[in-house]
């Protein structure tokens, strides 16, 4: 073979290289260059495509790295043995109401686990992320510190210290891709022999993940100041998981009172902790903030659990865990040898994101907007006053709905459903089947502007009569 024509593209964004390297790639996987085949040398495809002899060679470069080609010394590039290479095929694109059955369509949402994402400071982060790999640092992709990096550890136990009143080191925290994992590595500090009492409705993702690693798991009924501490020790469980910032899905803040009797409880016994899930603490409307329940721990019993997930976005999947002192030397002995699970390019960002200001700008901002976005749909819900109470407000993105007219929880969300706006009930919070139970409905705000809210109640007024 002495020439190859490729359409080459000279004010692509693609490079010249790339776009060689492609072509000739696609002859191959495609059988149109067959294995065995003699390339032409690099000075003459160079010459035949008018482009430098480094740009072809960049090309076969490539190839010969991935195994496309293979190199003989004084006769060439040939093609290489492609039958066991691996190779990416694209699939066919599914026809939108094919055979898989498509979730019902919704015109408003009111999701409780809802964020606004239209607030996220992209430029931002942009800048952060260029300014992190401005440099060729092969040292930002290697294994990182099994807690996380130092630097990150320092800016949030900065930020816990001042916002939460968390008591902690950077020692004392672990980072990870998320609440579940962190849970699941906390298993292998503490071990099995435990029972874990989580509140009733209850966050059933922790439920089920603590039931599937054959942990014996209860649920304790709450009042209106939290988890019920009589019912607590009755369930005989050496392990609270508790959210006292503003329960999910109840939105309960735990006063002090009930804050001290917990922690009473755990001191009681050896080996009895608490888990803090600290949901949502970081957007409350009316009153000063609450501080977490850990610094008030003097008896290192409290595990702090958090994460920006709600703060920042989703996708940033990075949660953090403070472990108390005397379960820190057991994390050291038992499970430090488990590598971190979120890259070092990604903690740096958030590091600078922290450090720079840009996140308390953001919580700002985002505080802000809920706010407003809170008020709005207060003011919009007098309108079903005499329907419904309303409770969990002034703290969170979510609120709840008691109604006293009769009408069954199941009624409520399918005449919302049938108007376009998809509604939440409580019933599916409960590990037990509830009989004779209030219809109660969650309603999430972070996703929807002032606008859509006003609409969406407007809806559910004439739905609910």
């Amino acid at each position: 073979m002495n020439e190859l024509t490729i359409n080459l593209q000279s004010k692509s964004n693609i490079p010249l290289y790339e776009q060689i390297y492609s072509y000739i790639k696609n002859d191959i996987q495609s059988g149109r260059i067959q294995s065995g085949e003699k390339l032409p040398s690099t000075r003459s495809l160079s010459r035949y495509l008018e482009v430098s002899r480094s740009t072809v060679e960049l090309a076969y470069e490539q190839l010969l790295s991935e195994g496309y080609v293979e190199s003989e010394p004084y006769r060439g590039f040939f093609v290489a043995q492609i039958e066991e290479l691996y190779q990416l095929k694209q699939s066919p694109k599914r026809i939108p109401g094919g055979s898989v059955r498509e979730e019902k369509r919704y015109s408003y949402d009111f999701t409780p686990n809802g964020v606004d994402l239209n607030s996220f400071p992209y430029n931002a982060w942009r800048k952060l992320s260029r300014d992190c790999l401005m440099d060729d640092r092969a040292e930002m992709f290697r294994l990182g510190e099994p807690q996380g990096e130092y630097g990150l550890r320092e800016a949030i136990c900065d930020y816990l210290h001042q916002a939460r009143g968390v008591n902690c080191q950077p020692e004392q925290i672990i980072v990870g891709a998320g609440n579940d994992y962190l849970l699941m590595l906390l298993t292998t500090v503490i071990g099995h022999e435990h029972k874990v009492a989580l509140e009733n409705p209850t966050y059933k993702q922790a439920y089920r993940l603590f039931k599937n690693l054959s942990y014996e798991v209860c649920t304790v009924d709450m009042d209106s100041r939290g988890m019920d501490i009589t019912k607590l020790t009755e369930s005989n469980a050496d392990i609270a998981f508790v959210m006292p910032s503003h329960q999910y899905p109840l939105g309960i803040v735990m006063p002090i009172k009930r804050r001290l009797a917990l922690l009473k409880w755990a001191n009681e016994q050896e080996g009895r902790y608490i888990i803090e899930d600290d949901y949502d603490s970081e957007f409350r409307y009316k009153g000063k903030p609450i501080p977490a329940l850990q610094g008030y721990d003097s008896c290192d019993k409290v595990i702090y659990m958090g994460t920006f997930s709600k703060s920042i976005a989703p996708a940033i999947r990075m949660s953090y865990m403070v472990l108390p002192k005397s379960l820190l030397v057991l994390y050291q002995e038992k499970s430090s040898f488990l590598n971190s699970t979120v890259s070092k390019v990604d903690q740096l960002i958030l590091q600078k994101f922290i450090e720079e200001g840009y996140y308390e700008r953001h919580l700002n901002k985002t505080r802000a907007l809920y706010k407003s976005r809170h008020d709005t749909l207060l003011g919009c819900l007098k309108s079903l006053q005499d329907r419904c109470v309303i409770s969990g407000e002034n703290a969170g993105v979510h609120l709840l709905l008691h109604f006293h007219n009769h009408m069954a929880e199941d009624e409520l969300t399918a005449r919302a459903a049938q108007k376009g706006v998809r509604v939440y009930g409580l019933t599916e919070y409960y590990i037990e089947p509830q009989v004779g139970k209030q219809a109660t409905i969650l309603l999430g705000y972070a996703n929807m502007n002032e606008e859509k809210i006003q609409e969406a109640v407007r809806i559910l007024d004439e739905a609910w009569k």
